[in-house]
């Protein structure tokens, strides 16, 4: 399994309606081949700053299958927008 992170640093003042559009969004990756689950979070210093986990059961179920379908440019062009600068991903893997 492949876990995902990304630190979504959503502009000031459009918290609100990134969630609202998070929750639209959601079923797009939730029925991706390879999806297993997401957590989305919220820093409680920051509230701006979100955390989202997904995990995947291949690194390429994320970055070739849902990257490349049309279900992620309709994610991009929901949520993309909200984001100031671009979200840093990164992919872990469990090490024990």
């Amino acid at each position: 399994m492949i876990r995902e992170h990304a630190v979504l640093p959503v502009r000031p003042g459009s918290e609100d309606d990134f969630l609202a559009a998070f929750r639209v969004a959601r079923p797009l990756i939730e029925s991706m081949p390879g999806f297993r689950g997401l957590s989305l979070l919220r820093s409680l210093e920051a509230p701006s700053s979100f955390l989202l986990l997904v995990d995947w059961d291949r690194l390429e179920d994320h970055t070739e299958g849902f990257r490349g379908s049309p279900e992620y440019a309709r994610w991009k062009a929901m949520l993309h927008p909200f984001y100031e600068p671009f979200p840093d991903v990164q992919h872990f893997v469990d090490v024990i």
